[in-house]
């Protein structure tokens, strides 16, 4: 649709041009302006003239009449004026010939534009803190970061997927010291990162009453950080217990990441930034500590060492910055976290550009709100978690109870049951705007009516059914419907949606688009008899249409990284 929309804004600029030469306005923002009509009786696009009104001196119902009268296009049936609207409507032959045609011939590529090709985006999401829990607070940054990556491939870019995890930090040596009090490798071994966890948590009640241990936990890690042996065995052995745990989520989800580089690689990258900064003349001393003031920008101070000269988060992040840079020559860096950073990355992305990198504007920070369970906010300290594993497993197992129900014979009834009760759960998550809050009902995550991930898979097995049984004719198209148009209307949009989820970094985009392609497609089959229609055209071109649903729900799939089930 966006080449007919271009296409149509260059007859409608001549009509504009004829009532005022000197508009100023040109196709592409014509192009802007058209509107999907709420009602297919409405026409297929619309031209809303009251936007024109101030600029050709017009009224708005003078200027779609005098639009109507001129606009002539093979690729329209008609056009007509309506209380200041233009109204335009597609021709059969349009959506057969292009459309229809468009989709089939490009298959796995239709909907791609191709505006990222021999560009590089570098994406850093998920990240999840070593030794702590992958519970559903990691489920937004984890399924929007890899869903950007998937719109932004699709576009041609070359992405690299990164997981900074959070492998350094004081907290390693509160867990140096309840391993070392309450701990036992047989134990970790055994209980893997649910055993790092119960530590930590102990760690913190126990210090509730006992001080000292905030203390032997500042020196352990100090030690860590200073290079001592012993320490530095137990660090990376948590590391390894934690990342074997994520991986088998990452699996259950399709992931794979580029790298794995956390927190602890930019150790020996951090001075030569602080040392940038010092020749800058941008450090200034804050009661001990080394800010960057920020005032003049409206922020807080951005703290770059604190006052024992330790490194903070901001420092490692413009460390990690620079050699991304330098390793990957991204035209866009990523970063998918919580909204509650929002402040973080304007503030050291600032500090990146006072320093002189000009590639600053080329930074990105893509927040999405919190999750909270039954209104109750998560904690790792309090146990107060849903962990993803347990999560997915409780989604798998009332998917397998509804196959066991309704199709006990089923093949490969594991593998539908994880794909359709995981995508349930992606699909929940993403059907939301990211920045909006999500209170996270499991009852409703888990259900399997209305508009859920469940119910547009059952609507791409229903296209594989359909297609297994049949073989289009070889014969002209032929469209005799509403439903057969609404549908082809629906499907031409879905390369704009990309172009809008891509520069929007907003999935939720797409998962929508799927539910409108999910809906027309179930009107045009309960309207519309596909293999028993008695006309042979009709019939071969309603398999087409069937084929053409079936390719642009693929694909789409992939982009929010759900599961294409054929039989369900």
């Amino acid at each position: 649709m966006i080449k007919l929309k271009q296409l149509l804004a260059e007859k409608l600029l001549s009509g504009i041009a004829a009532i005022n030469s000197e508009s100023g306005l040109n196709a592409s923002a014509i192009a802007d302006m058209l509107e999907y009509p709420p009602d297919a009786a409405m026409g297929d696009l619309a031209l809303p003239c009251f936007k024109l009104s101030k600029t050709l001196r017009r009224s708005p119902v003078q200027i779609a009449e005098t639009l109507a009268a001129s606009l002539e296009s093979d690729c329209l049936k008609k056009a007509e004026a309506l209380n200041g609207y233009l109204n335009m409507y597609i021709s059969d032959k349009y959506y057969t010939d292009n459309v229809l045609c468009d989709v089939l011939n490009k298959g796995e590529c239709y909907g791609a534009p191709e505006f990222g090709k021999g560009k590089t985006v570098v994406l850093d999401y998920s990240s999840p803190n070593v030794a702590k829990p992958f519970h559903i607070g990691h489920l937004g940054t984890t399924v929007i970061g890899h869903s950007l990556k998937k719109l932004h491939e699709f576009a041609g870019y070359k992405c690299v997927g990164i997981n900074y995890l959070g492998d350094w930090g004081t907290q390693f040596g509160k867990l140096i010291v309840a391993y070392r009090k309450w701990g036992s490798r047989k134990d970790v071994e055994d209980g893997g990162v649910d055993k790092l966890v119960e530590l930590y948590v102990k760690f913190h009640n126990e210090a509730e009453n006992d001080k000292s241990l905030e203390d032997q936990a500042r020196a352990e890690f100090t030690k860590l950080e200073q290079g001592d042996i012993e320490n530095l065995e137990l660090w990376r052995w948590f590391v390894d217990v934690s990342l074997a745990e994520y991986k088998q989520t990452y699996k259950l989800l399709d992931i794979e990441f580029d790298s794995y580089k956390g927190e602890s690689f930019y150790t020996d990258k951090m001075p030569a930034q602080v040392e940038l900064l010092r020749e800058k003349g941008l450090l200034k001393i804050d009661d001990g500590a080394s800010i960057v003031d920020l005032e003049e920008y409206n922020m807080p101070p951005c703290l770059i060492l604190k006052r024992d000269g330790s490194t903070l988060y901001p420092t490692r992040d413009i460390a990690a910055a620079v050699y991304r840079k330098n390793e990957y020559k991204f035209d866009k860096a990523i970063y998918v976290t919580s909204a509650g950073q929002s402040l973080h990355f304007a503030q050291w992305f600032k500090v990146v550009q006072m320093m002189g990198y000009d590639w600053y504007d080329q930074l990105v920070h893509v927040p999405y709100g919190t999750v909270s369970i039954n209104g109750a906010k998560l904690a790792t300290r309090t146990g107060n978690v849903i962990l993803l594993r347990d999560l997915f497993a409780q989604a798998i197992e009332k998917v397998s109870d509804i196959i066991e129900e309704k199709n006990p014979n089923l093949e490969n009834k594991q593998q539908i049951a994880e794909d359709v009760g995981v995508g349930a759960i992606i699909f929940y998550y993403l059907s939301n705007n990211r920045i909006k809050d999500i209170n996270f009902i499991m009852e409703d995550a888990l259900s399997f009516d209305g508009n859920t991930g469940p119910y547009v898979q059952y609507t791409y097995a229903r296209t594989c059914s359909i297609l297994s049984k049949s073989t289009p004719a070889a014969c002209e198209d032929k469209i005799s419907t509403n439903e057969e148009r609404t549908l082809l209307s629906v499907l031409s949009r879905f390369e704009e949606k990309v172009v809008e989820a891509i520069n929007a970094y907003e999935p939720s985009i797409i998962t929508r688009y799927i539910l409108d392609v999910a809906v027309a497609f179930n009107q045009f089959y309960h309207n519309c008899q596909i293999l028993g229609a008695e006309d042979e055209a009709v019939r071969s071109t309603r398999i087409r249409i069937t084929k053409a649903t079936q390719t642009v729900l693929g694909n789409a799939f992939e982009l929010i990284c759900l599961k294409k089930t054929e039989k369900i």
